[in-house]
């Protein structure tokens, strides 16, 4: 089953008002153009738990997935 925009919409609501804007912005900005691969890997992102992709974002954090950090870099751009 795909998963619909409105759905992501949904996923993109967390806990910190800061991870609201940059997954929301992402999603409306680069998400519908993005290769599959970091739409993919989006998906995983917003499986993560808050502390963990905050720590992505603001850099204590590296992925060993390639995509998931090209996205990071492209969220962290987003604003």
């Amino acid at each position: 089953m795909e998963t619909t925009i409105k759905q992501l919409r949904w996923k993109c609501r967390r806990g910190m008002k800061e991870l609201d804007t940059l997954l929301l912005n992402y999603l409306e900005d680069c998400y519908p153009r993005a290769e599959n691969k970091h739409q993919q890997a989006f998906l995983k992102i917003l499986d993560m738990h808050d502390p963990e992709l905050w720590s992505l974002l603001v850099g204590r954090l590296n992925s060993r997935d390639k995509d998931i950090n090209d996205v990071v870099t492209a969220l962290q751009h987003s604003t």
